[in-house]
């Protein structure tokens, strides 16, 4: 399966249907007045979002989604039926923005959470609804008005707890392996890792933690260098960063700070995002290079978060690392509870709301 994470679609709501001019004609009913019943409305076009689908595959083969249009009125004052709306799903995680304007219009991250994206125009008034003491029979109806009509453009975002993130062949793939059930392609070559993997780690209590291993970070990344632009999107939902050092590199100093410098450049929070540092390959240190211990403390110069000394294909210090992570998991799950207040409003989610019929005269 593809991975992809960005499309951009037309979205068309049905048109609402005409309102209709009609009269009662019946047996004894000498002055039956108009009986013209209103259009019915158009469809709208709603994103869902769901569990089933990982990634916008779909989007790149259908690119325009329409809702239905609104019936005619009828005689006898029968409105329309409303035309159908279109149910278009997204993975949890999409992000959807105007292609024009380049707003925000909705973030879906919750399975069941919906967003009305084009509404279907309102059916028009039929003749009945022009009756007065100066028209008693009025021969006029209103066309049904147009839908929405907009481009947008749907951006995934992986929805992970931890991200781990370093230069290409740090061992990410090879540590998401051994820490899940997840089976990346691992070979000793960059870039190796072309889509974001992901990965659910047991916490010792039994729950599940995703980990996203980001693929494609480079000197540059954050202006388009590598494959690292496209993808730094996905660790801007995560609560922890994990960052992988390979020490059998020449500088892993160096490869320290190219991450670092990215992170800055790039924003949206990343640089104030908790991290842990993890020295991956200490079981393949060449015997005349420094120790493990000594570029740890060489890194403490310029990083006070934790540090950890692993190797992800031998499993050493995996335990003590992850002890740490779920502490900063639980500790940003406290703060969270501390900020949250206590009446919820739901907001950046609009729902479909139906507006009623109109059955006065017009003013």
């Amino acid at each position: 399966m593809q991975f992809i994470d960005q499309a951009e679609v037309e979205v068309i709501a049905g048109s609402g249907g005409d309102g209709m001019v009609a009269f009662r004609r019946e047996k004894y009913v000498p002055a039956g007045g108009p009986s013209g019943g209103n259009g019915g409305y158009g469809g709208s076009v709603i994103l869902v979002a769901v569990e089933h689908l990982q990634t916008l595959l779909d989007f790149r083969y259908a690119r325009t989604f329409k809702a239905e249009n609104g019936q005619r009125g009828g005689p006898k004052n029968m409105t329309g039926a409303s035309g159908r709306d279109r149910i278009v799903e997204v993975p949890c995680g999409t992000v959807i923005y105007d292609a024009e304007t380049e707003e925000i219009l909705a973030d879906l991250t919750q399975p069941g959470q919906e967003f009305c994206v084009a509404k279907g125009g309102k059916g028009g008034l039929g003749n009945k609804h022009f009756l007065s003491n100066h028209n008693r029979a009025p021969e006029r109806a209103l066309p049904g008005l147009p839908g929405e009509e907009r481009r947008i453009r749907l951006e995934l975002k992986l929805l992970a707890e931890v991200g781990i993130i370093g230069l290409p062949n740090a061992g990410k793939s090879t540590l998401i392996s051994s820490l899940s059930s997840a089976r990346p392609k691992i070979a000793d070559y960059p870039f190796t890792t072309l889509v974001p993997n992901l990965g659910v780690v047991r916490k010792p209590t039994g729950d599940g933690t995703v980990f996203a291993d980001i693929p494609g970070l480079i000197e540059g990344a954050h202006q388009g260098t590598g494959l690292g632009h496209d993808f730094l999107r996905h660790i801007e939902r995560t609560r922890v960063l994990l960052h992988l050092i390979d020490i059998t590199q020449e500088d892993p100093i160096a490869a320290y700070q190219t991450i670092q410098s990215e992170l800055e450049a790039y924003d949206r929070g990343l640089p104030d995002r908790p991290q842990i540092l993890a020295l991956n390959k200490v079981d393949a240190l060449p015997a005349d290079s420094s120790t493990p211990e000594d570029l740890a403390a060489q890194l403490r110069q310029f990083t006070e978060v934790p540090i950890f000394l692993i190797s992800a294909v031998a499993q050493i210090g995996l335990d003590a690392m992850l002890q740490e992570l779920w502490q900063q998991l639980d500790a940003q799950n406290e703060l969270e509870e501390e900020a949250e207040p206590e009446s919820m409003e739901l907001s950046g989610t609009e729902f479909l709301i139906r507006e009623p019929q109109i059955d006065a005269d017009p003013v």
